[in-house]
């Protein structure tokens, strides 16, 4: 991948973008197709989607209209709620590789944890991995908790784990967990929703730097050691969330965003989630 963009090495061996193209809440067929080869053109390699979020089918052929190599792209898909439980699992990724247009995607998540199909949610992608549909497996929204618990029971561990995490919500903790356990951790809503991009502390970074506080808050990210997946329809937002990687922030001004974390979270609560098996 020709890209400025730093590979990690997941537990499994495989490499991902730490810098990747969140596509929540990017719907229509042409705004799609857009928003994806303004990406790829501007170095983006890993693309994000979900079955929660209907737009795999635009995802499928917005990829496919890049016409580039099958190598080029990392292709992340999650398994939703209602999709839980062993054989719908099976099924529902299958389903989601006809609409990706994909043999495999490079990673499958399972999207929250829920109580009534924990483990066999699990035991689904485990056997999923081995027949080749996804070349990794890993989680999204779990706590320590619920990596403690799954750890009883499955074959392989998560080699990364989806989180909310922004300077609001930092998860030092769980990051710490999942970095003593071999588990990548990846943000969603790096950027707090744009909620916290006036925060005086971000602001007055920025301008020490001729940087936005979007840029420092992914730079604080990239430091962090946390891979994180912004998104942007605007094709001048799409590149300004790339262009990171030529200043860096200082001892001082990191700790100055971790005493920004407030244990604000903008989307679900996981535990609940977990005991209602339901998002909504």
């Amino acid at each position: 991948m020709e890209n400025s963009i730093p590979l990690l090495t997941l537990a499994d061996g495989q490499q991902i973008p730490q810098e990747g193209f969140g596509l929540y809440k990017v719907h229509g067929q042409e705004t799609m197709n857009a928003a994806i080869r303004a990406a790829y053109e501007a170095g983006y390699r890993l693309f994000d989607t979900a079955q929660l979020y209907k737009n795999e089918a635009e995802v499928g052929v917005a990829l496919h209209q890049l016409g580039v190599s099958r190598d080029q792209l990392f292709v992340t898909t999650k398994v939703a709620e209602v999709n839980q439980g062993y054989q719908k699992t099976i099924d529902s990724v299958k389903n989601s590789l006809s609409k990706l247009q994909l043999d495999a995607v490079n990673l499958l998540l399972i999207h929250w944890p829920t109580e009534k199909y924990f483990f066999e949610t699990w035991r689904a992608l485990e056997d999923l991995k081995k027949a080749g549909l996804t070349r990794s497996i890993g989680v999204s929204n779990y706590q320590q908790i619920h990596l403690q618990y799954l750890a009883t029971q499955a074959h392989e561990m998560p080699v990364l784990n989806q989180i909310e995490c922004h300077p609001l919500l930092n998860q030092k903790p769980l990051l710490k967990f999942d970095r003593d356990h071999q588990i990548v951790t990846q943000a969603w809503s790096p950027l707090g929703r744009g909620k916290i991009l006036d925060d005086p502390v971000l602001t007055a970074i920025g301008r020490a730097h001729h940087k936005s506080s979007a840029q420092v808050i992914l730079r604080w990210h990239l430091q962090n050691g946390v891979a994180f997946i912004p998104k942007s329809v605007h094709e001048a937002r799409i590149r300004q969330n790339l262009a990171i990687y030529d200043f860096a922030l200082t001892d001082a001004e990191m700790q100055q965003i971790d005493a920004l974390n407030q244990f604000h979270r903008f989307g679900k609560e996981p535990a609940l989630v977990y005991e209602y098996n339901k998002k909504w």
